[in-house]
């Protein structure tokens, strides 16, 4: 069934009483009405939003105009954690923009099958540790195809999946967030073709402790990753916070991460950071025996990388460029914090080709014997397997 909402041709809509368009009350009840296989379309227009939305129904589409065309503000949200929830599978969203939210942008939890096309989820008034966490955030789920979107003022991640499996991100943009694109804990990822700007950092691909599954099986390719160095207004305490501003890639504790054919450049920290949940400041490791903290088998090659290095963050890495590289000298395009399983036959086998160079910052002692040495990561490792959803797609692998 598809219902299309009243709409005003693409003019602002006038609210009704209580502050909501009148859309806005039509389309909270057609979502809590909502049947497998309903298409829900929503007209061009801004739509105001006094309370979140919810969706707990699969098979549903949720269609707008244009993510630039059809607004669901939720700047005078007085209720709700996000401005759209959904817990369903087979659930696609396109075509729409939200905007303000008091929590995250989109939450989509628990559910399998799901697409988010050509969404984009703003913060207009830029970068404030008050805007919500998250923009697009699906978590707790599978067979994801997020692409076309753009997340802009996220004060967590603009773009982040979690716990989650088989999963494709490509084609967005990512700016003025903290961490613009974040996969944690997350089992075979591939992001491609994306643009990750104006970040604190470009790029995440983490592990942390204490969640449900580890995460693995991460390709980083074909994107662009420049200029992430916008200064980190996560919330104190969170893992993002300890994020340096001006990182491209960070991989943090996550195995089995391949990063190739990517444009990397002037992200004035460094290009890339490899790095333990050590270095995060988040040690509360025990409430997961299993978890393994240090990056292993990560596989850095084919990438043109420039810039960088030049201003890194903190009173720790701006004093170790200096030591190690002068006043006007930078950092090379690998910072490795140096953390690594000392019972681990082999090493970490983090490979390393066609970069500028390898700081080990030696963070176990503090950065006290911190060098610059790319000594045993001369190494290849076998590429990952490209993520396959199962789906009717030329544009996959």
């Amino acid at each position: 069934m598809v219902a299309v909402l009243a709409g005003c041709g693409g003019e602002p809509a006038e609210p009704a009483a209580g502050g909501e368009s009148p859309e806005a009350a039509q389309l909270r009840q057609r979502l809590l009405d909502a049947k497998d296989g309903d298409v829900i379309e929503i007209p061009a227009g801004r739509h105001a939003f006094e309370r979140g939305l919810s969706l707990r129904v699969d098979g549903v589409t949720l269609r707008g105009a244009g993510q630039d065309k059809t607004v669901l503000s939720f700047a005078g949200q007085q209720a709700g954690a996000e401005g759209l929830l959904v817990n369903a599978s087979r659930f696609t969203i396109e075509h729409l923009a939200i905007e303000d939210a008091k929590g995250d942008g989109l939450k989509v939890v628990d559910g399998e099958f799901i697409t988010i096309r050509g969404v984009r989820v703003e913060w207009t008034g830029g970068p404030d540790t008050g805007n919500g966490g998250y923009g697009i955030y699906p978590v707790k789920t599978r067979n994801v195809l997020l692409e076309d979107s753009i997340a802009i003022g996220a004060s967590d991640a603009g773009i982040y999946v979690g716990q989650s499996r088989d999963v494709i991100v490509r084609n967005n943009r990512a700016e003025f967030n903290v961490a613009g694109i974040e996969v944690e804990n997350t089992v075979n990822a591939d992001v491609y073709g994306n643009l990750a700007t104006n970040n604190t950092g470009g790029v995440l691909v983490f592990n942390m402790p204490a969640l449900e599954q580890p995460g693995g099986n991460v390709r980083v390719f074909k994107n662009r990753i420049v200029g992430n160095n916008t200064a980190n207004f996560g919330a104190k305490g969170t893992p993002v916070a300890s994020v340096p501003a001006g990182s491209g890639v960070v991989v943090n504790s996550n195995d089995d991460v391949e990063i190739f054919d990517n444009d990397i450049a002037d992200n004035q920290t460094a290009n890339i950071i490899i790095s333990s949940v050590y270095s995060t400041g988040y040690s509360d490791d025990s409430r997961s025996a299993s978890f393994d903290p240090y990056p292993e088998r990560i596989s850095v090659h084919g990438n043109r990388l420039s810039g960088g290095g030049d201003a890194p963050d903190g009173f720790d890495l701006k004093a170790l460029k200096v030591a190690l590289f002068g006043l006007g000298g930078r950092l090379p395009d690998v910072l490795w914090d140096g953390y690594a399983n000392a019972k681990l036959a082999g090493g970490p086998q983090i490979c390393l080709s066609g970069v500028s160079g390898v700081v080990n910052a030696d963070g176990p002692s503090g950065y006290k014997n911190a060098r610059e040495d790319a000594s045993g990561h001369d190494c290849t490792l076998a590429p990952l397997p490209a993520v396959d959803l199962g789906r009717t797609d030329p544009d996959r692998g």
